[in-house]
């Protein structure tokens, strides 16, 4: 689509702070729209994985991140554009409050995003034992950026009747802003919760049902018509707005290929971290994906390379331990030369053990570094790295920008000091101020990249499995 104004109804649900609800309440929103026929475009604000997946898995269609650290301005209006085409709306989740950024001036907040698409925001709110006092809060969110459009209120976890009225009074009166839904306090925990926050779906084995029971209360308790109105009076997005090409917004224009190279995807309830954006780079760069898993597969197929997203491989591990015969083949094929990307979790399953409550789970060996489980964030945030060493993947003198977030950190290193190729300029990384675990054609990092936003990964792990199927085939 090449205009200079675009339509796209659209619509940013955000909060005060994390934890008020608003993961909860987009669920529930976008199911109960879906179930009377509106068609819905799932988005989510920020480096996350397991909100978007209980985002797509209400929407029926993939859920797209957005992220101003991770992409640029240009390469998130053409992502919006490609992925929210001839929907009913587009409903995009927010992170932490709506003004809370790594700054001063909010960079990276949910209103910077939501000024960069133009898009109207709904504030939901966690109501606990306030009323008049959050007639201030919106009233002030509203003074505080003009540039921000704040469209309508949802309260949350409202107690009654007589709470709800005060609080829709208070709010309307003094801020101007509609009230368009009320929910009360869930009598039960729809939404199991981990440390990460809910639990991901591939875990949770009544998640329909949740999502059911969630849609039903927001049916109920939320204006849906006022809900895509304020969608629907969304401004044109201004600017071209074509569709979002992986490798042409990394810098590089590649021919598609069918079937160049079988690429492995670990893919099961211990890894489950997968932007939709990296499976598509690698599809468009020629791959044909392959999941596997660890969990349920004795061995390997025949692989051209593997993918190993993040994950809780600590929940899982007891099995990943006793599959010997999956890490067995692994690590003959990469003793023979099989390129792997891994990322976070499937750094940790690439270890020699994992260390749990003092009880040691043997990991696939492949590299010299052993890894324990902490109660408290080892790593959380945006990462910056820049490439120092030799690797199959990125180009010495290139810089990364991602995002960690594990509990796990290193407890034995007895690999060389040159075998860690990323050093940090922001994050934890792995040892010291390095990240990035070079072994024969293995590259295992901690940070989490998103391929729109990383020159060049989805191209050169094609390149890697090529040059290996070549080797392995002599074709």
């Amino acid at each position: 689509m090449q205009a200079s104004e675009s339509n796209f109804p659209r619509v940013v649900i955000s909060a005060l702070r994390g934890g008020s609800g608003k993961t909860i309440l987009s669920i529930g929103a976008i199911a109960a729209l879906r179930a009377r026929g509106n068609s819905v475009a799932p988005f989510k604000k920020g480096p996350d994985y397991i909100d978007a997946g209980w985002l797509a898995l209400a929407a029926g269609r993939p859920c797209y991140n957005l992220d101003t650290f991770l992409l640029s301005a240009e390469t998130i209006r053409r992502s919006f554009c490609s992925h929210s085409p001839r929907v009913d709306c587009a409903l995009i989740e927010g992170n932490r409050g709506l003004y809370d950024g790594i700054d001063l001036d909010g960079t990276t907040s949910t209103a910077e995003l939501a000024k960069l698409l133009g898009a109207p925001v709904v504030m939901c709110l966690d109501c606990t034992k306030t009323t008049r006092t959050m007639a201030a809060v919106i009233s002030g969110c509203v003074g505080f950026d003009s540039e921000v459009a704040i469209r309508g209120v949802i309260l949350n976890r409202v107690a009654g009747a007589r709470h709800e009225s005060i609080l829709r009074r208070s709010i309307e009166h003094y801020s101007g802003v509609p009230v368009i839904g009320a929910v009360p306090k869930l009598n039960r925990e729809i939404f199991p919760e981990r440390h990460m926050g809910l639990v991901p779906t591939p875990e949770h084995g009544w998640a329909a049902d949740s999502i059911q029971s969630i849609a039903r209360i927001a049916a109920q308790h939320i204006d849906l018509d006022a809900f895509v109105r304020i969608a629907r009076e969304a401004p044109p997005i201004r600017g071209v707005c074509p569709p979002a090409d992986p490798d042409e917004s990394m810098g590089q224009r590649a021919t598609v290929h069918p079937a160049l190279a079988r690429i492995g995807i670990l893919r099961d309830a211990a890894f489950q971290f997968y932007y939709p954006e990296n499976i598509e780079a690698l599809t468009t760069a020629g791959a044909r994906m392959v999941p596997v898993s660890p969990l349920r597969d004795e061995s390997l197929p025949e692989l051209d390379a593997i993918y190993i997203g993040g994950g809780f491989p600590e929940t899982h591990a007891p099995e990943l331990a006793a599959n010997t015969l999956f890490s067995r083949r692994l690590r003959e094929m990469v003793a023979d030369g099989l390129p792997v990307y891994a990322e976070c979790g499937g750094l940790m399953y690439l270890g020699e053990e994992l260390v749990l409550e003092g009880e040691s789970y043997p990991m696939a060996g492949i590299l010299p570094v052993s890894f324990g489980l902490f109660k408290r964030p080892q790593g959380h945030g945006y990462t910056v790295v820049s490439v120092e060493g030799e690797n199959p993947y990125y180009p010495v003198g290139t810089e990364i920008r991602g995002h960690e977030f594990h509990y796990s950190r290193v407890l034995r290193w007895s690999g060389r000091e040159s075998d860690l190729v990323f050093r940090m300029q922001r994050g934890a990384g792995i040892h010291g101020d390095r990240d990035g675990i070079v072994h024969k054609n293995v590259l295992a990092t901690y940070t989490h990249i998103h391929a729109l936003g990383t020159p060049g990964w989805a191209s050169a792990l094609i390149r890697n499995a090529v040059a290996y199927k070549a080797k392995r085939t002599g074709r």
